[in-house]
């Protein structure tokens, strides 16, 4: 039986495209392809109600993740769907001991739905060629190419047309990158010397995440900084422990001598009074001579002793006392310096503050100037998006409305506009 007609065209296709279309207008995710993990990638693994296990994890160069209680696991590859069925697959098979409040500890059960994995932060995409800050950009889901070169500064019309001798773009990033190094060094700089000081200060990596420092140069900087933190105060711990023991064991000293002391005045007046009974006898011609200098030998003898238990418990409590007064000294001395330096590092935070802010309104100048030239010469860039492939790499012919991936390479060359003069 035929179909019936209209304009020419049946109703069973017609039909069909209805409801294809439909189908894409209210699917569109099914038309691309899920994302796929690469070295580089950094995924936040989490269980609700569990915080010590809330981390950040990095895909490594060999493509594996390390986790508590997963070990390493491969996931380079992988959709994240796919990892986190993994994750939440495995999780719930491992022992986690938690302690509780009352300090016992409690074996906790994961449920699969308190696991979450994300994608927290992709592999840049790279900008090389006639752009203002060729070099590593930070990736946006859904990021464009226009959006790419705009963040890496727009195009480099200067270098592409002429030699600046004023403006060199290569010194500007260079100095640049250089400053918000310094910058980045100065800051966990101060942060190590506020912890010195005992303030309640933790240093946040991801407070220096929009320093254009490359994340393995600020990884550098914290590890080293923290390294040195953890060495002061040890030495630090160290000669403050010593300096208190040395007082605590004077102070000890002091109290043996003072119960000696006891001992001693007490021996003293026992001698005493036997020299007095002693004398009494002799005068009544009881007890010979020699007895009666035994006694006052005696007398003489613990009188000694009793002066020697005092000089040294004189000797041991000005030793207390100064082993205190170097303490506090060590102390306060070494807050002052601490004081000092944090101060000179504010100064060198906004020294460079103000040339990262002079440097920045040049790269800004320069970089409108260079859109405002390649618009009025109306030469269009040539943009090619190199691209990791399952054999190599694609070239691919791009423009700037084209969507970027993490990890794509994007060579930009701009053409010139300005039409030739022939010479005759």
């Amino acid at each position: 039986m035929v179909g019936v007609q209209w304009r020419g065209v049946s109703a069973g296709p017609l039909k069909i495209l209805a409801v294809l279309s439909i189908w894409l207008l209210w699917f569109p995710a099914s038309r691309a392809a899920e994302y796929r993990l690469d070295v580089g990638d950094v995924l936040e693994i989490s269980v609700a109600g569990v915080p010590d296990l809330r981390q950040r994890v990095t895909v490594e160069l060999d493509g594996n993740i390390s986790f508590p209680l997963l070990g390493t696991l491969e996931v380079a590859g992988l959709a994240p769907s796919e990892v986190r069925a993994k994750i939440q697959a495995i999780l719930p098979t491992k022992v986690f001991r938690q302690r509780g409040t009352d300090g016992r500890d409690n074996v906790v059960v994961f449920d699969p739905d308190q696991i979450t994995v994300n994608v927290v932060e992709y592999r840049p995409v790279y900008v090389n060629g006639d752009v203002t800050k060729p070099g590593e950009q930070v990736y946006r889901p859904r990021m464009t190419i226009g959006q790419a070169i705009a963040q890496a500064g727009g195009y480099e019309i200067m270098r592409f047309r002429m030699n600046n001798p004023f403006l060199e773009s290569a010194d500007l990033r260079s100095d640049y990158e250089s400053l918000w190094t310094d910058f980045a060094k100065e800051q966990a700089r101060i942060w190590r010397l506020k912890a010195e000081l005992g303030e309640p200060n933790k240093l946040d990596q991801s407070a220096l995440k929009d320093v254009p420092v490359p994340a393995s140069t600020v990884s550098e900087i914290v590890r080293l900084e923290a390294e040195q933190l953890k060495s002061r105060q040890e030495d630090f711990l160290k000669e403050k422990d010593y300096l208190a023991s040395s007082a605590k064991k004077s102070d000890e000293h002091r109290a043996v001598l003072s119960e000696q002391l006891k001992k001693e005045e007490q021996g003293v007046d026992s001698d005493t009074q036997d020299v007095q009974r002693v004398t009494d006898l002799f005068a009544k011609g009881a007890v010979p001579i020699q007895r009666m200098t035994d006694a006052r030998r005696g007398l003489l003898l613990s009188s000694t002793r009793r002066l020697q238990t005092i000089s040294q418990l004189i000797q041991a409590q000005r030793q207390k006392d100064e082993f205190s007064r170097q303490l506090q000294r060590f102390e306060d001395q070494r807050r002052l310096e601490l004081l000092h330096d944090l101060q000179d590092a504010n100064v060198r935070i906004n020294q460079l503050r103000a040339r990262l802010q002079a440097v920045g309104d040049k790269i800004t100048y320069t970089g409108i100037v260079r859109s405002q030239l390649t618009r009025g010469a109306g030469g269009k860039p040539d943009l090619i998006v190199v691209r990791k492939a399952s054999k190599g790499r694609d070239r691919i012919p791009a423009d700037e409305d084209f969507e970027l991936q993490p990890g794509d390479i994007v060579e930009v060359a701009l053409r010139d506009a300005t039409p030739s003069v022939a010479l005759h």
